[in-house]
């Protein structure tokens, strides 16, 4: 961070899927931030495979929820400055993480650290592997590996799978032949909207358009 603050890898547990700021239930914060992080993410193709050939289309069909996967280490010990309670940040991390009574399902999450993108998920898994003991069985030490899976609310995720979705904002290059009002067509299902995507990109003549011309279409109502 430029401020040179540290950031803390945070974990916030909503009983919403929208992840709305009302439904916040808890907070988890890393003891000590991750030294890896790994995206996972799977595209999902039909394979359809025409009469008489060796090869298939591999049509395209979804990209698959995908996967976030990192360690979270705890120290009781005090060597790093800071003496936790290993097992009570155990137990928080599967409070915020796990089955919520109130909603009869595991919490929605969000996964936020620095400029990372924030995820919506939900835990998939985790396990939690014990380090270190006292000699009455406290433990001192303790590594939370959890795999968390992206849990999207349906409207953006049908948006997101949608190229031509109105909820979203595209770019196009303007082909020869095309015009603004047929984009619209195409995009918004109502090429009268080509006024409103004009005033959005500063067209003075958007009958005039060249070929090659970028042009945003931002989400409009109809």
């Amino acid at each position: 961070m430029a401020s040179g603050r540290l950031e803390k890898l945070l974990v916030q547990a909503y009983s919403t899927p929208d992840h709305a700021e009302s439904s916040l239930v808890d907070t988890f914060e890393a003891y000590v931030n991750p030294s890896e992080l790994t995206l996972a993410y799977e595209m999902e193709y039909d394979s359809a495979q025409g009469s008489g050939t060796t090869g298939s289309r591999m049509d395209f069909k979804q990209v698959k929820p995908g996967d976030l996967t990192l360690n979270f280490f705890l120290d009781g010990t005090g060597a790093n400055g800071v003496k936790i309670d290993v097992q009570q940040q155990v137990e928080k991390f599967q409070a915020v993480t796990g089955y919520n009574g109130d909603i009869h399902r595991p919490n929605w999450l969000k996964v936020a650290w620095g400029t990372l993108q924030v995820k919506r998920c939900v835990l998939k898994s985790a396990s939690i592997a014990y380090k270190l003991f006292k000699a009455d069985g406290t433990p001192l030490r303790a590594t939370i590996a959890a795999t968390f899976v992206d849990a999207v609310e349906d409207q953006t995720r049908v948006a997101q799978a949608q190229d031509s979705s109105p909820d979203l904002t595209h770019v196009r290059v303007l082909e020869a032949g095309e015009t603004l009002a047929g984009l619209c067509e195409r995009l918004y299902g109502d090429p009268a909207l080509y006024a409103k995507v004009a005033r959005a990109n500063d067209l003075d003549s958007p009958r005039q358009l060249r070929p090659g011309t970028r042009v945003r279409f931002p989400p409009l109502e109809k």
